[in-house]
């Protein structure tokens, strides 16, 4: 039996976290959908033209470890507003989202565009200086020499261009529980997440 949970939110609100988190708790398969996004965004930076990279992704580009810099995190923003890269990746999330045996997409309009009917829906925010924060904790952790006050400018601006394009903006669902996790710890945040969820099922 399939049942899929949508988790969406800004830039470095926690949805990432609670998404591999709950996963893991109920032991379903787990899709960072913007993964696919920075995958297409790296490719752009190359030379690629984006609608061409989305059409041409492979499973192979989406390893983490070289899609998490700045660059590649503004150019996945900016190619996410092209109505035929979003297209083009729209397939492959709903497919992943009908596997057997549940799963988790995360993202910014799971609950809204690719899974309008998942079982689940959650909407994780917290302020744009708490995500700044994490942030740029997370750059410095990872020896990138940045400001915070740059890399709020950069959580601003992403916020501006995905709550305002045109195609699939970044908004909750109309029936996603919103989880604030401004004053929250991961451990808090989770144990919200998979509360809500487990009343779902039982619902179901």
């Amino acid at each position: 039996m399939a049942f899929t949970i949508a988790i969406d939110g800004p830039a470095a609100a926690g949805k990432g976290t609670i998404s591999k988190a709950v996963a893991a708790h109920f032991g379903y398969a787990h899709l960072d959908t913007g993964l696919l996004y920075r995958a297409v965004g790296a490719k752009v930076i190359v030379g690629i033209p984006a609608v061409q990279a989305a059409k041409s992704l492979q499973a192979s580009d989406l390893d983490d470890s070289t899609l998490r810099t700045p660059d590649v995190a503004q150019a996945a923003s900016k190619v996410a507003t092209i109505p035929e890269v979003r297209a083009a990746l729209v397939d492959f999330q709903r497919a992943f989202a009908r596997r057997a045996g549940g799963a988790v997409l995360d993202g910014r309009d799971i609950g809204t565009v690719i899974c309008p009917a998942a079982d689940a829906k959650l909407f994780v925010t917290a302020t744009a200086e708490v995500r700044a924060q994490r942030r740029f904790a997370e750059l410095q952790g990872n020896g990138l020499d940045t400001e915070y006050e740059t890399v709020l400018a950069d959580v601003k601006e992403r916020d501006e261009r995905d709550m305002n394009r045109a195609d699939a903006p970044l908004k909750p669902a109309r029936d996603a529980v919103l989880i604030d996790t401004s004053d929250l710890n991961i451990a808090d945040a989770v144990q919200t997440a998979i509360a809500i969820i487990s009343e779902s099922q039982s619902v179901g």
